[in-house]
């Protein structure tokens, strides 16, 4: 995929040279405490074999990778093939900058151009910023997972919001 830089920060296509960049940013999302159940970033080997190949997208700033948003598989079933869970993760020092907004803006495009007809994301409803992001790119609340999991002692819930492609029911 092409560089786009139809805004202020341009996104291209991630590639496996990226993964430490990419990997430092998941772990400054993780110590947040409301991006993930997860408590440390996987091995690269882990990551790739559960990413889709053709939506890995990174920001990208002279050189320097800024967030990064990638869609993973929800099931092996072919009647799920067209279903994906979105991640967006930006670093630290770069949020409320629309970083996020732009990185889901192009994933959702190249969601689109791979046929998926179903996104969805599950974020905890402290994440208001994401909440706000994910609603603004098309995603609705479909209704919030109570106690889904725990996360050290605390149990957290889960809001599940979803975006159906707009080449479902043409």
């Amino acid at each position: 995929m092409p560089p786009r830089s139809s805004g202020a920060i341009p996104i291209e296509a991630m590639t496996g040279a990226d993964w430490p960049n990419v990997r430092r940013i998941y772990a400054e999302g993780i110590a947040t405490g409301n991006a993930t159940m997860e408590t440390e970033p996987p091995p690269w080997e882990s990551w790739n074999e559960a990413h889709r190949p053709d939506c890995r997208l990174v920001a990208r700033e002279g050189g320097r990778i800024l967030g990064w948003a990638a869609l993973s598989r929800v099931s092996e079933r072919c009647a799920y093939g067209g279903v994906a869970e979105v991640s967006v993760y930006v670093a630290g020092d770069a949020r409320g900058r629309g970083v996020g907004r732009r990185l889901l803006e192009e994933l959702v495009r190249a969601s689109e151009e791979a046929g998926i007809w179903t996104l969805q994301a599950g974020i905890f409803p402290e994440n208001t910023a994401s909440l706000a992001i994910h609603q603004r790119c098309g995603f609705r609340v479909v209704g919030v997972r109570e106690k889904l999991g725990k996360l050290g002692s605390a149990w957290r819930d889960v809001a599940l919001l979803e975006r159906r492609s707009i080449r479902v029911g043409a």
